[in-house]
């Protein structure tokens, strides 16, 4: 992957570009179908997590938890739990980044580049997948920024972050 070398500033966003945005959710389901069996005794966390799996890879996330609901006939009083779960899940694996993704920050980092994250989505979603993140070698080379929090605070992330590293707006090299 060839990368514009006068920049200074690497801005990456997270979902399935630092990592497959899959790899949380599938444990997020895992965690959740865990305690739909064992608070209703049905279904059986693997049908459920087979099924939640199927739904994302062929219809995506949207209306997820309404078709399993269905599908197994759960209380709808569960949704807050899981989407709850989607915020503070205490996840029983890592996040691995990609492999060019981390070959990819030892070359800027070897360069001397700033590597940081601007990530959309629910801060606080976006919080707890960065804790379980295996970041490696770069835990503290890594800034974090939350767009929707820039925004709801009124401030242009792209102008937040020239200031932030005291770079011009043309050293910023955006990956999504």
């Amino acid at each position: 992957m060839m990368f514009p070398e006068e920049k200074k500033v690497y801005v990456f966003e997270l979902d399935d570009v630092l990592f497959p945005k899959k790899d949380y959710l599938l444990q997020v389901y895992y965690l959740f179908a865990n305690f739909i069996e064992f608070t209703e005794t049905f279904p059986p966390q693997g049908d459920l997590v087979n099924f939640m799996k199927n739904h994302l890879e062929n219809q995506g996330e949207e209306f997820l938890f309404e078709h399993a609901q269905a599908t197994f006939g759960f209380d709808m009083k569960y949704k807050e739990h899981f989407e709850r779960l989607h915020v503070n899940a205490v996840l029983p694996l890592k996040l691995h980044l990609f492999d060019h993704i981390t070959a990819l920050f030892s070359q800027l980092n070897a360069e001397g580049k700033e590597i940081c994250v601007l990530t959309k989505g629910n801060p606080l979603e976006q919080l707890n997948k960065v804790k379980f993140v295996d970041w490696g070698e770069f835990s503290n080379r890594v800034k974090i920024y939350f767009q929707d929090e820039l925004d709801f605070r009124q401030i242009d992330p792209t102008q937040f972050l020239v200031q932030e590293f005291a770079v011009d707006i043309t050293a910023i090299q955006f990956v999504d």
